[in-house]
């Protein structure tokens, strides 16, 4: 049994507890909760301590009500995150109630969804709180029944002494609890022993969801308010000149017609404040409708941009300048200028042993070029945000991963302190990373604080998929060396985009650390074309290439793809090659060899072609095999397996949900994906261009299986995404002899066969 740090005391639990309005609430911190050094002193919340906060609060009817502070946006934790507090307070789970925090700046220091980390962040602070919460509740029944602690059980949210027969529920005694001294270190469960972690449970926001209750910022309404759309320039690389405004003021329902400027010229940005446009034109009128007719009228001027150098805040605090260049771009002269990059020396990320000298001497040498273009998120729901802004307060409701970080920026944009900001959660409809840039608050806000009036902004489809936030355009090239035994001996990457390098933070994942000379060398060329994080950033195009190179490798070393993998995992657990390598091996490996089993590699029906791939990324471990059958020269995937390895899987049902909509978001982007630009204008702007996969072409059966063991939990949203693009491409050139080097498979392309 582990025993885990408070880091609370009495006086910062009452404290808390009357935020509650009675019952027992206890507040804790989900990523310093247990850390030794935090401060004591939970109920002051300083900033330095508290990055994510959530409450338990038992009421005097036993229900249990957790406030999740951070945002949902369809990964279910809202579900699985309660699942850790019920399992270790042992309580029966239809007593579980769930409750949307908002965002408060004087209580919370960090709230943000993203990265597959809440699970892995929530592990130990949330159990804790629901350990602590029970250990408390037995000390208030010992001295309510004056026996001794160590004799009273719990059982469903009860509480029992055997010896007296007593018994009483959890609310009974919560009051009598919170007055209690909380406790410096308690028990937490072992793995064997747990009830309701590991079981499935239902949504809970299911019933809400199917039944259409108001979830969302579209369905908030509010006496007065105004809706506002935005004129953005047709092109990356323009920007407001002149507008002729007159004929749309007259339309019906049109209340005003202005420019706004969302960004100070000397603001630093942080590493969510977009780079694109920031001077905008806004239509306000009453109804979404009428505003919307009436941007269609609007006459603007457009102008070219000059080159721009901004200051940007990196991550861990680094500062930086970004040059946004003037320009039109267009797709044909990004794939030029990304051909020129990859032929020049890169910057070394890694070196080991003689790389350059192998090649020359190896026996055998293979060299491929990979690209893969921009991508638009595409999420159900387009931007939008509601925003009441006035002299004393800015009451924001938004769709946002990452409220801690925008509120910054909407501090320096609106003048007001940060505690006068206030940030209603709601549901996201979707986001893949597009929901941690909170450029539509900034646009709100202004506009509110411009009109004194509360406003609704709302992106039309062609809005959302032309402003911005694209997953970057990538190439790379990749060189294996083999020796006359077809052992790989040398090994090299170089890769670049465009305004972003894939490699950054991947040069020490497999096969780094397998082979003895390897290389990896990055570059980056300037864009105004404004790109951010999608699923699985930067190894959604990484991971995907590398597995497809690594299966070409094998087959020309003469070896079974997957054997070749595991052959190079084992030469790494061995006898490792550098000391910074970021993967274990044994589990690397583990996830291959149960793909294996569970597809029957070897046995497949000859009419079925098959393809393998793995990957290690945000900490999770994944292998699949996708099967595929030629159909009217199209591809069709009949099935995929997949291995994973995170930990203990909390919510079985939720996390095989998680995987199987990586895996057909993963297909569907590989097949069609793109976004191509022409003189700075994006060349799709709604679903009759931009293709995504259909329901017909989802893969008739996916299996998702999980590496039983007792590791702490990690992510699931992001690493069954890369992985499957190169199964689905090894599955294509089995069915049809040619490789795919560039992204999108199909779109724009003939037949395959």
């Amino acid at each position: 049994m582990e025993s885990v740090k408070t880091t609370i005391n009495r006086r910062s639990f009452l404290k808390v507890s009357a935020l509650a309005g009675g019952g027992m609430m206890l507040s804790f911190s989900w990523l310093a909760g247990c850390n030794p050094s935090a401060p004591e002193e939970v109920a002051t919340l300083p900033k330095e301590w508290f990055e994510l906060n959530s409450y338990i609060k038992i009421a005097d009817n036993g229900l249990i009500t957790l406030m999740a502070p951070n945002p949902e946006f369809g990964s279910n934790v809202k579900t699985s995150l309660p699942m850790m507090v019920a399992e270790e307070l042992d309580i029966d789970w239809k007593d579980v109630m769930v409750e949307q925090a908002d965002f408060f700046p004087e209580r919370y220091d960090r709230q943000f969804t993203g990265g597959s980390l809440a699970m892995q962040m929530a592990w130990k602070p949330l159990r804790t709180a629901g350990a602590t919460a029970r250990h408390m509740l037995i000390a208030a029944a010992a001295q309510a029944w004056q026996v001794p602690a160590g004799e009273i059980t719990t059982e469903n949210g009860m509480l029992h002494h055997k010896g007296s027969s007593k018994k009483a529920s959890y609310g009974e005694m919560a009051s009598k609890a919170a007055g209690l001294e909380v406790p410096k270190e308690v028990p937490l469960k072992n793995v064997k022993d747990f009830k309701i972690i590991g079981n499935s449970k239902r949504n809970v926001e299911g019933v809400n969801i199917v039944t259409g209750k108001p979830l969302f910022t579209l369905d908030y309404k509010r006496e007065g308010m105004l809706i506002a759309m935005i004129a953005f320039p047709p092109a990356f690389g323009l920007k407001v000149k002149s507008v002729d405004d007159g004929a749309v003021k007259a339309m019906p329902g049109i209340k005003d017609v202005f420019t706004i400027k969302t960004l100070a010229d000397d603001y630093e940005r942080n590493f969510f404040d977009t780079t694109s446009f920031t001077e905008l034109v806004v239509v306000v009128g009453n109804t979404t409708w009428e505003v919307m007719n009436a941007k269609k009228a609007l006459k603007v001027e457009w102008e070219k941009i000059a080159d721009t150098t901004i200051a940007l805040a990196g991550r861990g605090g680094s500062k930086q300048t970004v040059t946004i260049p003037a320009g039109l771009e267009s797709t044909e002269g990004h794939l030029a200028k990304m051909a020129q990059m990859a032929k020049k020396p890169g910057k070394e990320l890694r070196k080991d042993g003689d790389p350059e000298g192998v090649f020359k001497k190896a026996t055998k040498v293979i060299e491929r070029t990979y690209t893969a273009p921009f991508l638009a998120h595409n999420a159900m729901e387009p931007v939008n945000c509601f925003a009441h802004v006035t002299a004393e307060k800015a009451e924001i409701v938004a769709p946002i991963q990452a409220p801690e970080i925008i509120s910054q920026t909407l501090v320096a944009r609106l003048g007001l302190p940060k505690e006068k900001i206030h940030i209603k959660l709601a549901r996201m409809g979707g986001g893949f990373g597009q929901r941690a840039y909170g450029h539509h608050l900034v646009e709100a806000a202004v506009i509110s604080q411009k009109l004194n009036a509360p406003v609704k902004l709302v992106y039309t489809r062609e809005d959302d998929m032309t402003y911005g936030i694209y997953r970057p355009t990538y190439t790379a090239t990749y060189k294996a060396a083999l020796d006359e035994n077809n052992n790989m001996i040398a090994y090299q990457v170089k890769a670049g985009g465009i305004p972003e390098s894939p490699l950054g933070f991947s040069q020490n994942r497999f096969p780094a650390g397998a082979v003895d000379n390897y290389l990896a060398e990055e570059w980056v060329i300037n864009s105004n074309i404004t790109i951010g994080a999608f699923r699985a950033p930067r190894s959604n195009f990484l991971g995907a290439v590398e597995q497809a190179f690594l299966d070409e490798v094998a087959q020309l070393a003469g070896k079974d793809p997957i054997e070749f993998r595991l052959e190079l995992l084992e030469r790494a657990k061995k006898s490792p090659v550098g000391k910074q390598n970021d993967y274990d091996p044994d589990r690397y490996a583990g996830v291959l060899k149960l793909v294996r089993d569970k597809s029957n590699w070897k046995g497949a029906n000859k009419d079925v072609h098959r393809g393998v791939a793995a990957y290690f990324c945000h900490n999770t471990y994944v292998a699949e095999v996708v099967d595929l059958s030629i159909k009217e020269n199209k591809p069709v995937v009949e099935k995929v397996f997949a291995a994973v390895d995170c930990g203990i899987v909390v919510n079985p049902d939720a996390a095989a949900n998680m995987g199987e909509g990586a895996i057909i978001d993963g297909i569907g982007n590989a097949l069609y994906g793109e976004m191509t630009f022409k003189d700075g204008v994006p060349q799709k702007n709604n679903f009759h261009n931009y293709r995504m996969i259909r329901h017909s072409e989802a893969p008739k059966s996916i299996e998702v299986h999980f590496v039983k063991n007792d590791k702490d939990p990690t992510g699931l949203g992001e690493p069954l995404f890369p992985p499957i693009f190169a199964a689905l491409a090894n599955a294509i050139y089995k069915a049809t002899g040619k490789r795919e080097y560039s992204q999108p498979f199909l779109q724009g392309k003939g037949p395959l066969v």
